[in-house]
């Protein structure tokens, strides 16, 4: 990107006036703004991509480095002031660099550089809470616990590389002595003698955080100070002989490559290091439990992620937790073509600590900032309904306040009842099952609060008073409402460019699995950062039982053999989930080890329905001894519209095959074609399903396909929203200002005192231009450079009502043929024409372009 690149949310409450007179060459704006702290993503870092392909894909490391040399001459020629962060040769050739805005408009016009964009924060990963240290229901949804128990594989000498916050060496899940906060540092050790820090501690990328720190201080030592790495590396292969703990794979070797810090953030460039660090150590398998939101599978993660995967590494990473955001929502690096992009599903049991009230064992999970609960002792529980009011001073002494989840703060009703003498809070959920709840910081450091199902709740209040509960220290298995069906965090896809995403699911709502020894040992967390390890210990531990495989085939085999499950609205309808929420479904690791046939492509992403039926070749190929005749069918899935607000559709879609039957003799292949005709409705959705191929030996494989019904780019990408963008603004005190004219607002150029364009994008961007016209002829200011903003891939907004800015500095681009630079406009007045490229849109078509022309731009430097 050329300019500084802003990313804003609001809310309608954030639109104010600023009231006042106002002459030409005004001292202070008026009209609309929004507060310039709600900016998002402004991190200061970009990446500055080079010409040549990197070292993986056969430059030469004498050519990286002397083009390397040459850009940073040629930005010392033009003076340019900005700060090397990192240099990058192996899976992605250029640097990352921190500077201002008008710096990167001359990098931009610098000779070798293709592209230059922002550096993405990874938001920080989530916290847990002590659980139970039991993996067992979930490697029993993918055929993990058969593979170990049954065909006796458990990923030995297979090596996993985990990208996240560093393994807690000392937990025995991994070898460790269990000794927290061990005197010498562990590492190298027998599980995880590879790793890196690359961070330090005090990292944070988050330029919103107090504690905001984004100068990387790397060690030797990728120790776990936040937790989720270590929870993360026990889904992958824990191996914990004292307390039961296994994870799918449990004796994978890893690599520890800890990218995140103590608390915060993280961003791009660190990710792509700690890749280029897994290659080099020659790693099997890389897991990646992180992402970033609304990307293409374009973007330089998941790029160099790919590229990982072409070189012989499988490639797994979590495909994002914004399904509230809605469609087109899947993040990158689990964007990438090769990459395996992993979807969740809840897990079919819960295991928590519980109470007991008249015989029945009440699992609960303990709140965030809650103190734990006793594990042991009996009081009087009695209902305070919402608890949302202040209660009767004394009314809760020495007894238990049972409120019920809604309409205000857990904090709310937990410093009520506290203020009336309750010595402990339940709270009891509004829907089906148990669930985890924050108090949003401490209260008053003694009452626990904890959350219960609703079935409990309702059964308490059932009970003849005094209803007695006691507090126990034992643990056990509580069946999920919402096991086996999609979480309701999972990102939808598909990916911009329409293919098929996410590829794969596995458990990832209410996981059990270690948690470093400072932080409690053993954790329960929810997301896709928790299915995506299941795939990747899945895939350890087929390399060990077919050390062959090539790392391209890896999610073709796991594809085939993965069960898609029921819409998780109403799971009871029997319709399948939509294909671009789940991809092929349910992670099978037992079926596809034991698979002696296969089926290409393992997914079909079917692009746009406006010309009609698509027609696609399929291979199966038979390694069995024996020949196989196969029964094809196909089964549709719900389709899935609205970006902001999806809803479900039914599909009247079909599938023709060119034959009903195909014989494949034994070592043979043989192809078979499907004709997938579209659903007639509703326009812009997206619609799925599943051809399924029926064995004579009693086995089935499936291929998922997704499509768009209609038009692609009759997509509005440039949406008013309710508050009318594109604007022209100001920055002032603190504010961006909408600008109408030169009656509003006359720019200096001076410091921040540029124009910023603020855009809504209700889709993804394939390419963005601002070009400059002079505002009397309406003419370019130059036939030919006349462009301040050519950029690609851009993101949505992942609200309706978010949106981005880009400032201008008051140059254009320029080129004398050898050299690149920006030119100065003289001072005066100027519109700005800003063109979206839709996605998978031609270029070459006007129709596949939006348009907007701003009021005029008066420019008077001092």
């Amino acid at each position: 990107m050329k300019f500084k690149f802003l990313r804003v949310l609001i809310a309608a409450t954030a639109v104010t006036s600023f009231a006042g007179s106002m002459a030409f060459a005004a001292a202070v704006p008026v009209g609309p703004s929004v507060a310039a702290s709600s900016v998002e993503g402004a991190t200061g870092l970009w990446f500055v991509e080079l010409t040549n392909a990197p070292s993986v894909n056969g430059t030469s490391q004498k050519a990286l480095q002397d083009e390397k040399k040459a850009f940073r001459d040629a930005a010392q020629q033009a003076g340019v002031n900005y700060q090397e962060r990192m240099a990058f040769d192996t899976l992605w050739n250029g640097f990352s660099v921190q500077a201002s805005r008008s710096e990167i408009s001359k990098i931009r016009s610098l000779p070798g550089v293709v592209s230059v964009r922002p550096v993405n924060v990874i938001p920080a990963p989530p916290k847990g809470g002590t659980a139970s240290p039991d993996l067992f229901t979930a490697l029993n949804m993918t055929g993990a616990a058969t593979v170990q128990s049954e065909l006796g594989f458990t990923g030995k000498g297979v090596k996993v590389a985990v990208v996240d916050t560093g393994i807690d060496i000392d937990h025995p899940a991994f070898g460790g002595d269990g000794v927290a906060n061990h005197p010498s540092p562990l590492f190298p050790s027998a599980r995880v003698p590879y790793g890196y820090d690359f961070v330090g501690d005090a990292y944070n990328a988050d330029p919103t955080s107090p504690s905001y720190n984004p100068v990387p201080h790397p060690g030797p030592n990728p120790d776990d100070c936040a937790g989720h790495g270590t929870h993360v590396a026990g889904i992958v292969g824990a191996n914990d002989p004292t307390n039961g703990l296994k994870g799918v794979a449990p004796d994978v070797t890893f690599g520890a490559y800890r990218v995140f810090g103590c608390e915060g953030s993280t961003s791009d460039d660190i990710i792509i290091a700690a890749m280029e660090r897994a290659y080099k150590d020659g790693m099997q398998v890389l897991n990646m439990s992180l992402g970033s939101p609304f990307d293409w599978p374009q973007s330089p993660t998941a790029v160099a992620a790919s590229r990982l995967v072409e070189k012989g590494m499988v490639v797994v990473a979590s495909i994002g937790n914004s399904g509230a955001n809605g469609l087109y929502s899947a993040g990158s690096p689990g964007l990438g073509e090769k990459v395996i992009g992993v979807a969740s599903y809840d897990n079919t049991d819960v295991y928590l600590p519980y109470l007991t009230v008249n015989g029945r064992n009440i699992g609960y999970i303990t709140m965030t900032y809650s103190p734990n609960p006793p594990t042991s002792g009996s009081f009087e529980v009695t209902s305070v309904g919402l608890a949302c009011s202040a209660l009767a001073a004394g009314s809760l002494s020495g007894k238990v306040a049972l409120a019920t989840r809604g309409t205000c703060a857990f904090a709310v009703k937990a410093t009520n009842a506290i203020n009336a003498g309750a010595k402990a809070v339940l709270i009891s959920n509004n829907v089906a099952g148990v669930f985890n709840g924050t108090l949003g910081a401490p209260l008053d450091g003694v009452t626990p609060v904890v959350g219960i199902s609703l079935a409990d709740g309702n059964f308490i209040r059932t009970q003849q008073a005094p209803i007695n509960m006691t507090w126990t220290a034992n643990k056990g298995s509580f069946p999920s409402p919402t096991g086996g069906l999609i979480s309701s965090f999972s990102s939808y896809g598909l990916s911009p460019d329409l293919a098929l995403k996410p590829d794969i699911g596995a458990p990832g709502g209410n996981i059990y699995s270690s948690y470093p020894l400072e932080l409690g040992r053993y954790a329960s967390l929810s997301g896709t950062s928790m299915s995506s390890p299941h795939v990747a210990g899945a895939a350890a531990l087929f390399l060990q039982a077919h050390p062959a495989t090539k790392a391209t085939d890896m999610r073709t085999y796991l594809q085939n053999s993965a069960v898609p499950k029921n819409w998780q609205g109403d799971p009871g309808l029997g319709f399948l989930d939509q294909v671009s929420r789940q991809g092929a479904g349910m992670l099978q690791i037992d079926k596809a080890i034991l698979a002696t046939a296969g089926v290409t492509p393992g997914k079909l992403a079917l692009g746009e329905s406006q010309s009609g039926p698509a027609t696609r070749t399929l291979t199966i190929t038979n390694g069995g001894s024996s020949p196989v005749t196969y029964t094809l069918s196909s089964v549709e899935a719900l389709s899935v519209a609205n970006t902001f607000s999806p809803a479900a559709y039914g599909s009247d879609a079909t599938v023709a095959f060119s034959a009903p039957t195909v014989t494949v003799p034994p070592g043979k292949s043989a192809n078979v074609t499907a004709t997938i005709t579209p659903p007639t409705g509703p326009d812009k959705a997206q619609y799925g399903g599943y051809i399924v191929l029926s064995g004579d030996n009693g086995t089935k494989l499936r291929v998922p396909f997704a499509g768009f019904v209609g038009d692609y780019q009759s997509i509005q990408a440039l949406t008013p929203t309710p508050y009318g963008f594109p604007w022209l603004a100001v920055l002032y005190l603190g504010n961006l200002y909408q600008v109408t004219g030169p009656q509003d607002w006359v720019y200096s150029l001076v410091g921040d005192d540029v124009p910023y364009f603020l855009i809504h994008f209700d889709h993804q961007v394939q390419q963005l231009q601002a070009i400059i016209l002079d505002a009397k002829t309406r003419a370019p200011v130059h036939p030919v450079f006349n462009k301040f903003l050519v950029d690609s891939y851009l993101p949505r907004n992942s609200t309706s009502t978010g949106f981005f800015a880009f400032a201008w500095d008051g140059t254009r681009m320029q080129s004398n043929g050898n050299h690149n630079m920006t030119k100065p406009v003289p001072n005066g007045q100027y519109v700005i024409v800003i063109k979206a490229l839709k996605a998978n849109g031609n270029p070459a078509n006007p129709a596949h372009w939006e348009t907007w022309t701003s009021p005029v731009v008066a420019i008077q430097r001092p």
